[in-house]
């Protein structure tokens, strides 16, 4: 251990908006950052649902023009990225923007690093590859809950190794996120769940981060994550009580203002909280398990957490039971240990609440993949470097098999 930290920082998109209308002001916006012709990457769904012709329309009455590139999909593959980035060479847009779900904002950072640097998406995987500004970057959430709008994270799926891969640097935060609880309106019940409880995954893996003077990487190295600290700490918290507050009301009723409201506020926080904490062993282990079962970013989080949780107990029971707290249990004169223990089950009670599938077997996946699973998740260093309790290979396994 170095112990060689006693600073911490925190960063943020150059631009934050947020409410009711928000995403209308994307045309005045890029007009002024005199970034006239631009790259619209989004989805087909959101075509249909009539949120793609708004953004459009908004970009057209500023006098921006508009190249669609509408082919984006769910845990997007290197070869969607490939055809955005040949899309986007065929008109040299100044600026992109990133509407939809975390998957197509991930995309628009991705396509905005190649058209800026060149290459292949490929070229900068891992953490700190990106020599320099991107594309001015514009970001507009449609769900709530994958932070993409505020983080430094870019994740594709390699469908050749059948796992999810990142690019991480602090040149993909983008330069103006606009945030619209309007635009969350519709949103069908399993996306606003599974996003939600990917929200709440990063609101308390922030919250459980090892600490940043116990982060074992020297202060004089360049790290994506600085570990828990109290700026985090104010974020996640929110976030938490936001999420306990109108998750269920938000999947029920997608047109209930003020759950999406709160669901959009807490997506943000625990973005800003992860992206700068850290995130950990569950994002870690649902990396291999999402790529090879192909389920949604959100419900392999959402499967995981309840277990990696409980295996944090020993290194982080005073933080997890004051996530009980959070999550609305009564635990004044609980002893820790025990309210800690009453986080972990709020957590897996407040999944099967919004209906998440509660076993990795219910994903499809089998007893005789998660030996696999624990490998892939032993080699991402940089976020069992985050995890307040390290864990070996076999810990990790053990893990899988709970969940199983």
């Amino acid at each position: 251990m170095t112990h060689l930290r006693t600073t911490w920082s925190f960063r943020a998109p150059a631009q934050l908006t947020f409410g009711t209308g928000a995403a209308q002001q994307v045309g005045t916006w890029l007009a002024r950052a005199q970034c006239r012709q631009v790259l619209l990457i989004s989805d087909r769904q959101l075509t249909a649902a009539g949120i793609t012709p708004k953004i459009d329309a908004a970009l057209r009455a500023a006098d921006v023009q508009v190249g669609l590139f509408e082919d984006g999909q769910a845990e997007p593959s290197l070869d969607i990225a490939q055809q955005a980035i040949e899309f986007a060479r065929t008109m040299r847009p100044a600026a992109v923007i990133g509407l939809g779900g975390g998957s197509n904002m991930d995309l628009a950072k991705v396509t905005a690093t190649v058209l800026a640097h060149g290459g292949r998406p490929q070229d900068y995987f891992g953490f700190d590859r990106v020599p320099g500004p991107i594309l001015p970057l514009v970001c507009i959430p449609t769900t709530a809950g994958t932070g993409s709008e505020v983080s430094h994270a870019a994740v594709l799926t390699d469908t050749a190794q059948h796992v999810k891969v990142s690019t991480l640097s602090h040149h993909l935060r983008p330069r103006l996120a606009l945030v619209d609880p309007d635009l969350v309106a519709g949103c069908p019940r399993r996306v606003m769940a599974d996003a939600g409880m990917d929200a709440l995954t990063h609101a308390i893996e922030a919250y459980t981060a090892v600490d940043f003077d116990r982060l074992d990487v020297p202060a004089s190295e360049e790290f994506p994550y600085e570990g828990r600290h109290p700026l985090g700490d104010c974020l996640a918290e929110k976030a938490i009580v936001l999420i306990r507050q109108h998750l269920a009301s938000a999947v029920d009723d997608p047109h209930n203002r003020e759950a999406r409201e709160g669901m959009c506020l807490a997506a943000t926080l625990a973005g800003l909280a992860f992206s700068n904490c850290g995130v950990a062993l569950v994002h870690a282990l649902e990396y291999p398990l999402g790529g090879a079962l192909h389920c949604t970013h959100g419900a392999g989080n959402a499967l995981l957490l309840p277990h990696v949780m409980r295996f944090n107990l020993p290194q982080r029971q005073s933080a997890l039971a004051r996530v009980a707290a959070l999550l609305g249990a009564a635990t004044e004169s609980t002893p820790e240990a025990t309210a800690a223990e009453i986080a972990v089950e709020a957590v897996s009670a407040l999944g099967a609440r919004v209906g998440i599938p509660r076993r990795i077997r219910d994903l499809g996946g089998t007893r005789e993949q998660l030996p696999a699973f624990a490998e892939k998740t032993f080699a991402i260093k940089r976020l069992l470097k985050v995890n307040p309790r390290q864990a070996s290979c076999e810990d990790l396994l053990g893990i899988l098999e709970a969940a199983y």
